[in-house]
């Protein structure tokens, strides 16, 4: 059969995938003794639903598709108030109520957890946006099309971009913003960038708005230099974009020529203002560049540093190692409850950011560490003996068995670890459990609404 060929079948939707999208099957006759089964991933269902769907070529064990009509509905669906919801691939759960995304998120946890033989009883319920579970977002990446869309990618096409006209997780004048930099574009009919060519100028924007002081810093990643021709057309977005916006601070153009599709620059342009904004999280005073790793959801995060501190249950004469510490998120709001802390970070960028934000904020009993987290380990060791209380906040991968395996024998007396993926975390924490190390309390919280993700703040403490 030809790749033209639909066959339409009616599903029952039985579980949801890593990704947030329905699961389920088909029986297909192929004129043989035994049917064939067909794989299915539709995105935009939820569990126990029944659907149609048409799936082109359906000779394939396995097809991602849409739903064609929801036969028989979940009664947690909503509405998805996003016009642009049944293309982008960011919010998949808008959905679904907001309620039955948290209870979702947490029997993820605890599945993750039961997969290596924890004690779900440990895991409470997700903490989820008391209020408007929407414009939560600081930060957002828009990209641009090689037919003058800027926008998101599509669900599962990366390589093509929806052109969107709103972003409800986004501020206002986030999207605004965004507004400005695409009719300009579009005025001056310049190219986006071609993933597959890898021609084209314009790539990615970038805005970023501090929730508390309001600053607004605007990048843009582009394939050459903002001056010659691109001059006179660059300083009008300028002048356009200060002229509505009181509150930009900061506006850049970044080179990037890289294949790899990242927001990453090889020279920077400061084209107005300074090139950090300032941010403030849970009453610290934070200085943010375009590459500066902040959490997203400053309302929630605040939730993860109250968390921490309420678990940690730090003393003033106590010191604390902070590994994966960035730019000082919760390495601040510690440093003023203990003797002393020690942050360790890979990132040599991030570690003179938690310098500058430390000083900034009147703290001076921190130092930080360019370090891996085991070399970085070894030296807190060799300076002060066993620490009293170690946190980590690790990448989505996860910490590993190397690093979890040194952390066990530091033998400190209290763990506290906060992940941003509960698979990973799960599998980290059974190398604590082997060296003596006892799960007390996992707290997951909601810092991305409508999507799969959750964070969770847990309580290791040493037993043996």
């Amino acid at each position: 059969m030809d790749n033209d060929h639909i066959e339409t079948f009616t599903i029952k939707i039985n579980e949801l995938d890593n990704k947030g999208s329905g699961r389920g099957y088909a029986l297909r006759d192929h004129g043989g003794h035994k049917p064939r089964k067909l794989n299915l991933a539709v995105p935009q269902t939820l569990p126990g639903e029944t659907v149609t769907v048409d799936v082109p070529n359906p000779t394939r064990k396995r097809a991602n598709v849409l739903p064609k009509e929801i036969v028989e509905a979940h009664p947690d669906r909503v509405p998805a108030p996003c016009p642009h919801f049944d293309l982008c691939g960011g919010c998949v759960w808008q959905h679904w109520k907001y309620e039955a995304q948290l209870k979702e998120k947490t029997d993820f946890v605890k599945r993750s957890l039961q997969k290596h033989g924890f004690d779900t009883d440990v895991v409470k319920d997700a903490i989820g946006m008391e209020e408007h579970p929407f414009e939560y977002r600081n930060k957002m990446e828009f990209t641009f099309g090689q037919n003058g869309e800027l926008g998101m990618h599509e669900l599962g096409n990366f390589r093509k971009i929806i052109d969107i006209d709103t972003c409800l997780i986004a501020n206002n004048d986030m999207v605004e913003a965004m507004r400005i930099v695409s009719k300009w574009a579009r005025k001056h009919e310049l190219p986006g960038y071609h993933k597959e060519k890898h021609t084209g100028l314009l790539r990615h924007l970038m805005v970023r708005r501090s929730q508390e002081t309001k600053e607004m810093m605007l990048a843009i990643f582009a394939t050459d230099t903002p001056d010659g021709e691109l001059k006179p057309l660059i300083d009008e977005l300028i002048e356009e974009l200060s002229s509505v916006f009181d509150n930009l601070k900061s506006i850049m153009w970044m080179v990037n020529t890289d294949i790899a599709d990242r927001t990453q620059s090889e020279d920077t342009y400061l084209l107005y203002g300074r090139d950090y904004i300032n941010d403030v999280m849970y009453g610290y005073n934070y200085r943010t560049w375009f590459d500066t790793f902040f959490q997203t959801n400053p309302t929630q995060a605040e939730k993860l540093v109250e968390l921490a501190l309420e678990l940690a249950d730090a003393k003033d004469h106590e010191r604390m190692i902070d590994l994966f510490c960035g730019v000082g998120t919760f390495s601040l709001p510690f440093a003023a409850r203990v003797k002393e802390l020690a942050g360790i970070e890979i990132v040599e960028s991030s570690i003179e950011s938690a310098k500058r934000n430390a000083e900034d904020n009147g703290i001076d009993n921190t130092y930080f560490l360019a370090k891996d987290a085991r070399r970085g380990m070894d030296e807190v060791l060799e300076t002060w003996g066993t620490p009293d209380l170690l946190m980590l906040d690790p990448p989505r991968s996860g910490a590993g068995g190397k690093v979890m395996r040194r952390i066990g024998r530091l033998g400190t007396d209290r763990v506290v670890y906060v992940s941003c993926n509960p698979e990973t975390f799960a599998a980290d924490i059974t190398w604590l459990r082997e060296l003596g190390y006892e799960l007390k309390t996992v707290q997951p919280v909601d810092l991305f609404p409508h999507t799969v993700h959750v964070e969770v703040v847990s309580l290791l403490v040493k037993t043996e």
